[in-house]
């Protein structure tokens, strides 16, 4: 089933239509969640908070700008960063959860897609694979980009959009 149609049945509340879904995104949106969160339990919660948004609101998925795991990646990236922000830095040592070993190799096998991303990513030139590094796996805005790298927030914007279409392509092919 295509991505609009899947969409269109999780739009009338078919079940079975909303687990093909969690069943072929759930790992892209951990993983991407758990890199830049770097805690499983949190990633896990923004992966059920991503893929409720999509039973509850599948109509906020616009097919004409782009596919579903692009713009799943986008929400959970800004999910993640959403959680980041509202953490407090000064919270104590021994109130944060340590990593249970069980999740780590979990979350080493769901590690696969970004890999692979990882090495298309390796493949790009430098002034897009910053820009695109420091967004998605240190959670930076454009406008933090900007400033970190002396760049226009306009040039930031554009790299980061080249890149992502590239990583696109390739995970496409």
């Amino acid at each position: 089933m295509d991505e609009s149609a899947l969409l269109e049945a999780v739009a009338e509340g078919n079940q079975a239509a909303m687990a093909a879904v969690f069943d072929r995104y759930s790992r892209i949106v951990y993983c991407i969640a758990l890199r830049v969160l770097r805690e499983p339990g949190l990633a896990e919660d923004v992966m059920q908070e991503v893929l409720l948004q999509v039973w509850k609101r599948p109509q906020s998925f616009v097919a004409q700008r782009g596919n579903l795991a692009a713009w799943l990646s986008v929400v959970t990236r800004n999910r993640a960063i959403d959680v980041l922000r509202r953490r407090s830095p000064l919270e104590p040592l021994d109130e944060r959860p340590l990593p249970d070993p069980r999740d780590m190799t979990v979350a080493s096998e769901q590690g696969w897609l970004l890999d692979k991303v990882r090495s298309v990513l390796d493949t790009l030139p430098a002034e897009q694979q910053g820009p695109l590094e420091l967004a998605y796996f240190q959670g930076l805005s454009h406008t933090e980009i900007a400033q970190k790298t002396g760049s226009p927030l306009g040039t930031v914007k554009t790299r980061i959009r080249a890149g992502l279409m590239t990583i696109r392509k390739a995970m496409n092919a």
